[in-house]
């Protein structure tokens, strides 16, 4: 029986500093969305600086990550100011720079640069498409997918979904992420005018965000480390708190052109 209880303390070990850290992200987060503009667009810029800052380390920790982080960051920041047709390349550039100082794992740097990017240029896309709902909807779905994942995960257990990559993602908290991203959806055919199949769309990008977050963790395997840095007290880095976003902001850059996404732009 202690060592039940040992276990069951230990499993919430970490639930006081991430509940507290995760909020903080989540309403400072959701505000700089609504309000827009250039902070928006720094945040962005900021966010996915600090994401390449923390792929490098892992991969390379030779290589000049501050410098290719900075690069990275520059870059999309032009691309932002820039009309998209112009500043597209600028999605590339930053691969191939960091192609020449790496020494190893150049294609898991170069792919999860470019996903890190194009997540940047998406979510920016998705708040000037379509105003800040949409992009509240989009991060509301990750968020209750990973909250719902983490609740149900730990509290029901059941089969691990790929233990040799993140040992403790469960199938029952996987589905709970599902339903959460179920219930966003529903939140918003309720109160907007979008139709039903905003519920598949919903699930979709959730199953996409829990992709990210095996992916991450398929990195931090391959390169021994349990985060991928220590700045969030309770979540690690910035990638292992934003790696859901990561996939589920390029999983809508490709299927927002396809498929019946509400095409009107609400009051921003």
């Amino acid at each position: 029986m202690p060592e039940k209880a040992a276990s069951r303390r230990s499993r919430w070990a970490d639930l006081g500093p991430r509940l507290g850290v995760g909020a903080v992200i989540a309403i400072v987060g959701l505000f700089v969305v609504w309000i827009g503009g250039v902070i928006f667009a720094l945040m962005m810029v900021g966010i996915c600086s600090v994401m390449v800052w923390e792929l490098v380390r892992m991969l390379d920790p030779k290589a000049p990550a501050v410098a290719l982080a900075a690069t990275a960051g520059a870059a999309l920041a032009i691309l932002l100011a820039l009309p998209s047709g112009y500043g597209l390349p600028l999605l590339i550039a930053p691969i191939f720079i960091g192609i020449s100082q790496l020494t190893q794992r150049r294609t898991v740097y170069s792919l999860f640069t470019l996903m890190i990017l194009l997540a940047g240029f998406g979510m920016f896309f998705l708040r000037a498409q379509f105003g800040w709902p949409w992009l509240m909807w989009l991060a509301l779905v990750v968020i209750a997918s990973d909250v719902c994942g983490y609740f149900v995960g730990r509290f029901v257990g059941g089969p691990k979904m790929w233990p040799r990559v993140s040992p403790k993602k469960t199938w029952s908290g996987t589905i709970a992420g599902w339903i959460g991203a179920v219930i966003v959806a529903l939140l918003f055919i309720w109160t907007t005018p979008a139709s039903g199949q905003l519920v598949g769309i919903s699930v979709a990008l959730a199953m996409a965000a829990q992709l990210g977050d095996i992916a991450e963790s398929a990195v931090k395997r391959r390169a021994g480390v349990k985060d991928s840095s220590s700045l969030l007290p309770g979540h690690g880095g910035l990638f292992d708190r934003f790696d859901g976003m990561l996939g589920a902001s390029v999983f809508f850059l490709l299927i927002e052109p396809v498929v019946s996404f509400p095409s009107y732009a609400l009051p921003n």
